[in-house]
This record gives structure tokens, sequence and C-alpha cells, in this order.
């Protein structure tokens, strides 16, 4: 998301340009026209986001060329987006994206005067004004993405191998925003989560039937329920909602009763291994719904959580003695948790929950460790029976290191790059700058 700077510097260098001169046409694309304006939004855009400009004339130009080539190929991928009949981009999902990004910008300033006063220096003549120039960027880059989304999904957009030579050509140019490597940790994990009882399910699932009753009635209010009864600690608070979202991200379960549900209704309760979920769709548009859900967890005794505690310990002291039956592998497929990943690769070590952090800061040496206690206070605790399998500090970042990130990001620049180049030869394109 842009910073304030960024989204009302763009408009002050189009206003200053405008009253300097008049603006003029140095692209066409279809019949739209680009505006030099346009270009000058772009870099003050670019600067406002730390990129230094060049200070001599040559090699503005040639960043102003650089420029106007992007947003030619965006003007491409939106006029071919808007003829694409399957492709669409709503007004609601516009002002659903203008109204998120009004609200991070408006919670910068502790006044309306404070506000209103940047977008009037900003050359907007009012929050509207403003409000409607982010709308039109919106849809445009909402545009472009899902046509590049729907050539992925038909597989005709498919990641070109680069070279040796391109991989290293663009780790050259780029290298310098590199950040440094941090402290990273590898390991393998056994992550055991105290189960509920079937007393304890059987009450949790009683309180969803009747929610799921009291939520059906008209004019029950679904946000206040999330906010008082919903587990979900992440949701809760913004009355359990969980935006819109695809097949993919949630939990199977879920998933298979979220995407048969009308907009309006109230399923449930959907059991997975979070515990019942409540849920309540609000929209729904190609391939993605918006909805919002209760999760109601059931309460994890003293004695369950005893009996991973010691599960946990007895499957460390048989790692620890080793032999045949003592395959990590094997264990962790028989009793970890299927939700909880099993392999870390070069997982910063500041990114670690505090429990990780805590036990590998002392024991900096590869091998089993002891037994992490995740959520000690908690109904959430977590037993992870843990192996560090390589350990390194942190340093410069070199070409091996992000070899294989560079031949992903750069094979699917590659296919946009001959996807683009496909389009140009349909279109009518003038440059005059």
């Amino acid at each position: 998301m842009r910073t304030l700077g960024v989204l009302l510097a763009a408009s002050m260098v189009a206003a200053t340009a405008a009253a300097q001169t008049l603006d003029r046409i140095v692209a066409i694309v279809g019949t739209r026209p680009i505006l030099a304006s346009q270009i000058e939004e772009e870099m003050v855009q670019q600067q406002a986001q730390g990129q230094a400009l060049p200070t001599d004339s040559a090699g503005l130009a040639a960043m102003r060329r650089q420029v106007l080539d992007r947003l030619v190929e965006l003007e491409i991928l939106v006029q071919q987006a808007e003829r694409d009949t399957s492709i669409k981009v709503t007004d609601q999902e516009v002002l659903d994206q203008v109204e998120q990004t009004y609200q991070n910008v408006r919670k910068q300033f502790t006044s309306e005067n404070d506000f209103r006063d940047q977008i009037r220096q900003a050359r907007f003549g009012s929050v509207e004004e403003w409000r409607r120039w982010l709308a039109d960027e919106q849809r445009r880059q909402l545009y472009a993405q899902r046509l590049i989304e729907a050539q992925r999904q038909k597989g005709k957009l498919r990641p070109i191998p680069p070279t040796d030579a391109q991989m290293r050509e663009f780790w050259q140019q780029n290298k310098e925003q590199q950040p440094k490597r941090p402290a990273t940790v590898s390991f393998r994990q056994i992550v055991l989560k105290p189960a509920p009882d079937s007393v304890a399910r059987q009450r949790a699932f009683q309180l969803a039937e009747s929610l799921v009753v009291a939520l059906r009635h008209p004019g029950a209010d679904f946000a206040a329920a999330a906010k008082k009864f919903s587990g979900d600690s992440a949701s809760a608070a913004q009355g359990g909602e969980l935006g819109w979202f695809r097949r993919g991200v949630m939990v199977k379960e879920f998933e298979d009763v979220a995407f048969r549900v009308r907009p309006g209704e109230i399923a449930g309760p959907v059991e997975t291994s979070f515990g019942f979920h409540i849920i309540n769709v609000e929209r729904t548009q190609p391939a993605e719904i918006l909805a919002r859900h209760i999760l109601v967890v059931p309460e994890v005794s003293a004695a369950q959580i005893a009996i991973a505690r010691h599960r946990a310990d007895s499957l460390h002291d048989a790692l620890a003695r080793g032999g045949a039956r003592a395959s990590f592998d094997s264990l962790a497929k028989t009793y970890a948790d299927p939700q909880e990943p099993k392999l870390a690769e070069e997982a910063p070590f500041t990114d670690l929950p505090p429990e990780y952090q805590k036990v590998l800061a002392t024991d900096t040496t590869a091998g089993l460790k002891a037994v992490i206690v995740q959520g000690a206070d908690t109904r959430r605790t977590k037993f992870v029976v843990l192996e560090v399998t390589a350990r390194h500090d942190a340093g410069e970042l070199s070409f091996e290191d992000v070899k294989i990130r560079i031949r992903q990001s750069l094979g699917d620049q590659l296919a946009i790059r001959h996807f683009i180049d496909q389009l140009r030869r349909q279109i009518y394109i003038d440059i005059r700058l």
C-alpha cells in the first residue's frame, strides 16, 4: 500500500507541470493517449519510494523512456482485459479498495483539518476528487492483474526458463537493492497439539448450533456475535471478517461449505481441525467469495495437555536414543499435527516464534533440541520436537543464495514479457517521446 506522500505527490507534479506548460501526448495506445504528466507522476512515485532520480539530462531522458514503456505495457494489458468478457472488475471491489486506502491514509492524521490540508496541498480540489483518482488507478491495476491471472489459469502463461547469463545479468542489475542475508535456521519438527476430549467437543458443537439458530433470526448481528464468541483472534475483532478469498486458501472442510452458500445465508456448524465454524457469505464473484465466520474452539483440559506433553517427551527420547524405529520422518508422519509445517529451510531467526528463539539462542549447534512449549499459558498450547539441520550467520547475499528465487521471478517476468509482445503486435502504438 502506498503511503500518503506517494499517493498525493504524483498529483502535485502533474498540477505544477500543468501550471508551467501545456500537457502533451507522448504516446497513443489503441485510441487512448498517454500524457507527459503521467510520466512525471510515476517518477515522483518512484522517488517517494526511495529510488534516486538521475541528475543529468541524459539519465532523466532514459528514465522517462523506461517509465513510458511501462505505462504503454499497462495500457496494452488494460485494453486487452476490457475486451475479454470473462474478466470482471466490479465497482464494489474498486470502492472497497479505495475505502481501505482512504482509511489507511486518514488514520495518519490527528484531525480532519490536517488531512484535508494535505489533500489541498496535493492540488486535489476535494477528498472526493482524490478518491476518484484512486478509483481509476485501482481499476486499471485490477484489470491488468486479472488478465495475467486468467492467462495463468488457462495454462497460457507458463514460466520461460531463463538462461544462466540472463539470471546473472538480473543479479548484477539488482544486487545493490538486495537486503542483507539474515541469520537463518533450517530444521524439521514434529508439532503436537493437545486434542479436546469428546465432552469438550460436544459442548462446543452445542454452542455453535445455538449460535446458528440465533443468527438466522431477522435482525441478528453476526459481527457482534463474532466479537463475543469467536475463538479466531485474527478475525474476531473485525466481526469475523475474512475478506475476499479463493479456493485453496482455507482448509478443505471450510471451503466445501463456504463456496456452496448463497450470499446472506448462515451455514454451519462446520467442523475442522480448528473447531466449529459458523459461516456467513456476504458477496460472491467469479472464483471468489467475501465471508465472515465465527470459530467455536473446544476447550482442552489439563489432562489432554498432559497427554500431549508425555507423547512429545517420549518422541524426543526415542529420537535421542536412535534405532530403527526412531526415524524422524516416520514419527512425524504418524504423530505430527497435519496443519503444521514439518520442514523449514533457511528460516530467518528473527521470524521464529519467541519460544523457538529462546531455545536456539542458547544452543547454536545442529541436532535435536529440548522439547519446545509454545503458548504455555493459553488453550492453544503446542509441544514441538525440533531438530536443527543447518544454521547460517547474517551476511551479504550471494548469487547462489538467491539463484532459485531469481529463476522463478525471472521466469514469470519472461512469460509476461512474451505475452505483452504478442499483444503489442495486435494494437496500434504511436510513441512520440
